[in-house]
């Protein structure tokens, strides 16, 4: 059977002190800003860049988007943004991978929790909390090797290849 690659990508730290008019409109903070660049040199330095990319339309996971994609030389064209992955449920992000394109060999979503944290607990079986508590803190990176055929992902059909934070990551 033939596999695919899926990189799951919080989006990296957003502000809080901001005149934003509602939760879904808040910028990354400085701190997220510098993340999302080291996350994109980590995906360029091990050659892990996606061939297709959905994204949470909201603001601090388009600038994390952007900030990745500028610092890993990846082009932008063909991003899918879905409103839906804003506080979306399993179900809903179950839905968003199986409207992926199927012939793109590594796709990536950039998203938020809980709803990230419960599509990686779900495509892995279950995953040990770490000590801190944060499965998928801001700006981190999951990679799975999944089935070919996205329209129907059963609980730990994936396998983990890979869980990357930011804080462990060469400035």
């Amino acid at each position: 059977m033939a596999r695919r690659e899926l990189l799951i990508l919080r989006h990296a730290k957003s502000a809080w002190d901001t005149d934003a008019p509602a939760d879904f409109d808040r910028p990354l903070s400085l701190r997220g800003l510098r993340a999302s660049k080291r996350m994109g040199r980590y995906l360029a330095e091990t050659g892990l860049l996606p061939d297709a990319v959905v994204c949470s339309s909201a603001t601090r996971a388009v600038q994390t988007l952007h900030g990745v994609a500028r610092a890993a030389g990846l082009a932008l064209e063909g991003v899918r943004f879905e409103g839906a992955i804003y506080e979306a449920t399993l179900s809903t992000l179950l839905d968003v991978l199986g409207a992926c394109a199927p012939d793109a060999p590594r796709t990536m979503i950039v998203g938020h929790n809980p709803g990230l944290e419960y599509l990686l607990d779900h495509l892995a079986g279950g995953v040990p909390i770490p000590g801190d508590g944060k499965l998928l803190p801001s700006a981190a990176l999951a990679r799975f090797d999944l089935p070919d055929d996205w329209r129907r992902l059963e609980r730990g059909q994936g396998k983990l290849v890979g869980l990357t934070r930011v804080r462990d990551l060469d400035d």
